[in-house]
């Protein structure tokens, strides 16, 4: 079994869920008392959400870097970068290492393809939703992205940033998600990428008739079948 290197903590809520889907994972495939081989790293989140803030994405780049770097030297044959705004510096991480990085918005594209999804809503931080770093990574495998309006996009990195990631949950904040994923639907999304690994915490394929991809577990998932090949 290979080892999953992990750089967790952004936020610790949604680490959790990636330590136990790889675990769950493999159980189900080997049974018995298997469990996955994995390292994690969890980073201080409040420093890097105020690189993020003031716009030093090299900086919190250097920081995911040298994670990665203590990742591979404790053993990781691959690594997770276990958030998806973060993936703006994927890059420069997979720089920092000789082992392969996963790319969350990669493997989300390979799920959307294997589907048949061509055009696809995006909810996450408003980083994710504005910038091109990740939708950009969609558009290269074909697939069409589409993302709330102005004051829904706000509406949902203020939920995920000074609630999700403190631990609420809030029904009013649930609403507002289904309202954005309704309004995306309407204009032609054939699904939703819930791409924010605490959007998962909030919102479940059963709140709602449209397609959703989490990218959490499609992005633990994935790591852990890689561990077993």
């Amino acid at each position: 079994m290979k080892t999953i290197g992990m750089i967790g903590g952004m936020s610790w809520e949604s680490t959790v869920t990636y330590y136990q889907i790889v675990n769950e994972v493999i159980r189900r495939e080997l049974g018995g008392l298997h469990s996955a081989k994995c390292i994690l790293h969890s980073v201080e989140f409040d420093e890097i959400e105020r690189l993020q803030s003031t716009g030093e994405w090299e900086k919190s780049g250097e920081i995911l870097g040298q994670a990665a770097r203590g990742l591979e030297a404790a053993g990781a044959d691959y690594i997770l970068i276990c958030t998806n705004t973060m993936h703006k510096v994927f890059d420069q991480v997979q720089s920092c290492v000789s082992v392969p990085l996963l790319h969350i918005a990669q493997m989300t594209a390979d799920a959307l393809k294997a589907d048949d999804v061509e055009k696809v809503g995006l909810l996450g931080t408003k980083y994710t939703m504005e910038q091109e770093f990740y939708k950009a990574k969609l558009v290269e495998n074909g697939i069409e992205v589409v993302i709330p309006g102005k004051e829904a996009v706000e509406v949902i990195n203020d939920v995920i940033f000074h609630e999700l990631c403190m631990g609420e949950i809030r029904d009013e904040s649930r609403q507002a998600f289904l309202a954005a994923i309704d309004d995306m639907a309407e204009r032609g999304a054939q699904a939703v990428i819930l791409g924010c690994t605490e959007i998962g915490l909030l919102v479940r394929q059963s709140d709602t008739a449209v397609k959703l991809y989490d990218t959490t577990l499609i992005h633990a998932e994935r790591a852990a079948m890689l561990s077993l090949e």
